[in-house]
């Protein structure tokens, strides 16, 4: 007995040392722990990770509206091959307007039942089968990012929404390009599938944009993001002092108000009291006439300015009927006599021509040739 209690006693101790024994550190840098070695991919799950299947039915359904209703009638038999793959269920309810999937005796994978619910959810949301069928893939997820509640008044909504897509869809496929996932905006949602990093960037885009920021500037830093992530020196810094700063300045285009209220001088007295009809009535001496004298007046100014106004529209008749005005007749002038072609003149330059031989010299430049010829000479001699 007091050889086996010492013995018991003996590998309590090993063990209890064992246990206090640590193991030794390896002498390693702390960004290769924390970073993710490239080319590496977690291992796809198969049938031997859990070959007894599920225990429970699990099952996802989703309403679609009526314009999806023809795509969906075509492309369902593709779904249903790309889910039977994967041991899903899947069926279409036209009637109801709704699709569901549910999982079989043979699915063997717990989390295709989510995914399959997720590709249900993107085909609703007008998103074509050859792109919600990545979403069966392990490296692939999806988020649904609802905008319809993030703007209250429509045309605004509309506008910002606009502003995401882009002219000609330039701003959503620049975004595509930086974060390796397929968007699409439709209605008062937007769909986004891709790498999880992706769609965390997208989501937050899309948010900013429904918050008046404009989309450029998130591009814009996801550009120099992924210049950044190239070099493998900075990963392990800060990025902050390479990322731009924009700052929100809400500047009102026009500085001063279009009606200037200048204030008058204060004046402890108050302003006149405007006069009154019968103040006016008695300063003219109209207030003491009598109601046909006052008919009459007011009869004679009718008919005063209606013929004021028959004048006038009949001088702007009459304004057809004037001639405009002739300009006066121009005579021609006379020749002037001063300007008289002399004649003798010509002949005789003409006469001198003649006796001129082709491109001989004048008797001036041949008595300029000999005399350059004879100082040419002495200066020889």
């Amino acid at each position: 007995m007091a050889s086996s209690f010492s013995s018991g006693q003996a590998n309590a101790e090993e063990k209890s040392e064992f246990r206090n024994k640590k193991p030794k550190p390896e002498n390693r840098d702390e960004s290769e722990l924390l970073t993710v070695p490239d080319g590496w991919k977690e291992p796809a799950f198969s049938k031997e990770d859990n070959p007894r299947g599920l225990l429970e039915e699990s099952s996802f359904a989703t309403l679609f509206p009526k314009y999806r209703e023809a795509y969906l009638k075509e492309c369902w038999p593709l779904v249903q091959k790309a889910l039977n793959e994967h041991h899903i269920n899947a069926t279409l309810d036209l009637i109801e307007g709704s699709m569901t999937v549910c999982t079989t005796k043979k699915t063997f994978d717990p989390y295709i039942i989510i995914r399959a619910r997720d590709l249900i959810k993107l085909l609703a949301r007008s998103v074509s089968f050859e792109q919600a069928v990545r979403i069966l893939q392990d490296d692939v997820a999806c988020d649904i990012i609802k905008i319809g509640s993030l703007v209250r008044n429509k045309e605004r909504f509309v506008k910002r929404r606009q502003r995401l897509i882009g002219p000609k869809g330039s701003t959503l496929k620049a975004l595509e390009l930086l974060t390796n996932c397929y968007i699409m905006v439709q209605g008062n949602t937007v769909s986004a599938i891709g790498p999880f990093s992706g769609l965390k960037e997208v989501r937050k885009v899309v948010l900013d944009t429904m918050k008046n920021i404009h989309p450029i500037y998130n591009i814009k830093t996801l550009m120099i993001k992924r210049e950044l992530a190239k070099d493998s020196e900075l990963r392990s810094q800060s990025w902050e002092r390479f990322l731009p700063q924009f700052k929100h300045k809400n500047v009102n285009k026009r500085k001063e108000p279009k009606k200037k209220t200048v204030k008058k001088e204060y004046t402890p007295f108050p302003p006149p009291q405007p006069e009154s009809q019968i103040d006016k009535e008695l300063a003219s001496g109209e207030y003491f006439l009598k109601a046909s004298q006052k008919k009459r007046q007011k009869m004679e100014a009718i008919k005063a300015k209606q013929a004021e106004a028959l004048s006038k529209r009949q001088e702007e008749r009459n304004k057809a009927f004037i001639p405009p005005k002739e300009k006066p007749v121009v005579k021609p002038k006379e020749a002037s006599t001063e300007n008289k072609i002399d004649v003798a003149a010509i002949k005789e330059k003409v006469k001198k021509a003649k006796n001129k031989k082709l491109g001989a010299l004048s008797a001036e430049e041949v008595k300029l040739k000999m005399e350059t010829d004879e100082k040419k000479k002495k200066k020889k001699k």
